[in-house]
This record gives C-alpha cells, sequence and structure tokens, in this order.
C-alpha cells in the first residue's frame, strides 16, 4: 500500500485529493498537514512514502519543507512531489534543486494525480504532462555554468549517454528506442547512473545531467 502525506493550507484540496487516492486500491492518504512546519513533523511521525507539498503554506513554505526532508538522511526514501497553481512557478526550479521528485499542478487530471502518485514511488521524476521538456529547458536557462564533469568519472560511456538523454526529457522507452534496446535494458540503465552519482531519484539526475556539462540549454532531442 502507497502511504501519502498531503500538505496543502487550503482544505477543501486536501479534501478533493484525499477523496481520489483513498478510493485507489493500492493508496491511502495516511495524514494532512496546513503547514510546512506541521508537514515536517507529519512525515518524521508517518514515514509516508509520497507527500504532496503545496509550495505556498504559512510558518513554513513547501520550498523549504522539502528541503530539510531531502537533508534528513532518515527520510531519504521520502519522495516529494510540488503541488503549484502556475505550470512554471518559478519556485519549481529550485524545488528540484532541493531534492523534490517533480511537480504537478493544482488542477492536473484525476487519473494523472493517482499515475503521478505511482511513479515516483517506482523513482520516476514527475513533471506535468506536455511540459516536461519545456520545463527543463527552462532549468537549464536559469542554472549556473556547469562544474567540471569530474563527478561523472564512475560512469561507463553508455551510462553518459542515457544520462544526457534524460537530461533532455527522454523516458526510458524513447531511451530505448534512440539506443535500440530493450526498455528494461534502458531502465537499468538509468537506475545504475542513479546509483553511482547518489540520486534520489530522475529528477535529480535531470539536475546533475546540466550541472555537470554533461547537457547544455537547448539541446533538446
Amino acid at each position: 500500500m502507497i502511504r501519502v502525506l498531503l500538505a496543502d493550507d487550503q482544505s477543501l484540496v486536501r479534501a478533493g485529493f484525499k477523496a481520489l487516492l483513498d478510493a485507489q486500491p493500492d493508496i491511502e492518504v495516511a495524514g494532512e498537514a496546513a503547514d510546512g512546519e506541521e508537514a515536517l513533523r507529519r512525515v518524521r511521525e508517518l514515514r509516508p512514502h509520497v507527500v504532496l507539498m503545496d509550495i505556498r503554506m504559512p510558518l513554513l513554505d513547501g520550498l523549504a519543507a522539502t528541503r530539510r526532508i531531502s537533508d534528513d538522511q532518515g527520510l531519504k526514501d521520502v519522495k516529494v512531489v510540488m503541488l503549484t497553481t502556475f505550470e512554471l512557478d518559478e519556485y519549481v526550479f529550485e524545488a528540484i534543486r532541493s531534492g523534490a521528485s517533480g511537480f504537478l499542478v493544482k488542477d492536473t487530471e484525476p487519473e494523472e494525480l493517482v499515475r503521478a502518485v505511482r511513479a515516483v514511488v517506482e523513482g520516476d521524476a514527475l513533471l506535468s504532462p506536455g511540459v516536461t521538456r519545456r520545463l527543463i529547458s527552462e532549468f537549464a536557462a536559469r542554472s549556473k555554468e556547469p562544474a567540471a564533469a569530474a563527478s561523472l568519472t564512475e560512469l561507463t560511456e553508455r551510462e553518459r549517454e542515457v544520462m544526457a538523454l534524460v537530461g533532455i526529457g527522454l523516458s526510458n522507452e524513447e531511451i530505448a528506442r534512440r539506443l535500440v534496446v530493450s526498455p528494461l535494458t534502458a531502465k537499468t540503465h538509468v537506475s545504475r547512473t542513479m546509483v553511482k552519482l547518489g540520486a534520489r531519484d530522475r529528477a535529480q539526475l535531470v539536475v546533475l545531467a546540466y550541472e555537470s556539462g554533461l547537457v547544455r540549454p537547448g539541446w533538446l532531442g
């Protein structure tokens, strides 16, 4: 059973998400929080698999709460999905850097919300449908000058190639077609790359691809 924590200062939003998620046979809402401080307390208490975290909340915003969760080794298995009103919210980029596994707009379709929860548990990055590559491009344009790629020395040539394709927004299936391998092989390469680089999930792998200089703005395939 996938356990979810809802963190949003709007009770109506929480109620809607709770009704939808609790109706799924493999998902349960383990708890709720109305501000960032409460979200942190509940995460430490309940250890949910996924936190749906609003970016803007009182006492402690979602961005700061996400950073604290990411920095706590005891919570390394907790995945955070940021909730925002706008697809390209300025804080989304910093949220991904801070350890979020992705983001969703609040008016996303119900089936997409359910798919999102399942996806992040599997280790996939979640970026709202239709804006994945645009988001990555925007992130890249805002990122700092790439550092030396010394951190990638442990990767094989194929793993670097796969990481670059992840960096431009390709799914495992798209990577498999590009490299003429099976989707399972592509997934294995992605997983090994994340392990070697200590990336929590696919979203952080995208960040590392840009910050290392392996991928540059405009390299969308």
